[in-house]
């Protein structure tokens, strides 16, 4: 039996899902604008009670790896990997774009979200979750102008960009934990997905 517990804390909704034998056994939506650091561990502890789960029964780990949030981002990793070390479990840390992805149906899929300052995050697959370049920050109108013809976009808010798309859940915890689970790592080697600097970053570079 694997048992995945599968997290996502990079925008200012997240969510928590648990996962067995690729079966997700709950999700949940969690909404937090200042972060998730003070309600993350609460939120798990009453959903793995509600089920009977025990963190050592758990086979691994699994957060959204990004883009998003630098603080969220961090917040996420930083837990699975502390509850893998603890546990001696393994970890994966997933893409919250390819996540997105796994809720289209077309050959090509183009998942993107509002990364603010007018941008958002983007990129391509196929329909085998294969990425086609690389996950970029971009002005949605030209982004959208360089997708092959024939893609099916994927975002959970298409009403702010005037567009047709597939709806994806604000909820991506389950997707994250189904493909993390063929994933799992030592959580040493997790790495963020921050795809854009942070503005401490940008604000040092512009002085």
């Amino acid at each position: 039996m694997t048992r995945i517990v599968a997290l996502d804390t990079t925008g200012q909704f997240g969510s928590l899902a648990l996962l067995e034998d690729g079966a997700v056994v709950e999700e949940m939506l969690l909404e937090s604008p200042d972060g998730f650091a003070h309600v993350l561990f609460p939120q798990l502890e009453r959903l793995m009670l509600r089920h009977g789960w025990k963190y050592e029964s758990v086979t691994g780990y699994a957060a959204g790896a990004g883009p998003g949030s630098f603080t969220g981002v961090r917040v996420g990793l930083a837990a699975v990997k502390g509850l893998a070390e603890a546990s001696g479990a393994l970890a994966a840390a997933v893409s919250n774009l390819e996540a997105m992805a796994t809720y289209g149906t077309g050959a090509w899929r183009a998942p993107f979200y509002d990364a603010r300052r007018g941008e958002i995050y983007g990129a391509v697959y196929d329909g085998r979750l294969g990425l086609h370049g690389h996950e970029v920050v971009a002005r949605f109108p030209a982004w959208r102008a360089s997708l092959p013809s024939g893609v099916e976009l994927l975002t959970p808010d298409p009403s702010i960009f005037g567009v047709e798309a597939t709806v994806t859940p604000r909820a991506l915890a389950g997707a994250i934990g189904r493909l993390g689970a063929d994933r799992l790592v030592d959580p040493v080697g997790l790495d963020a997905n921050y795809v854009r600097r942070s503005d401490a970053e940008l604000n040092w570079v512009d002085r």
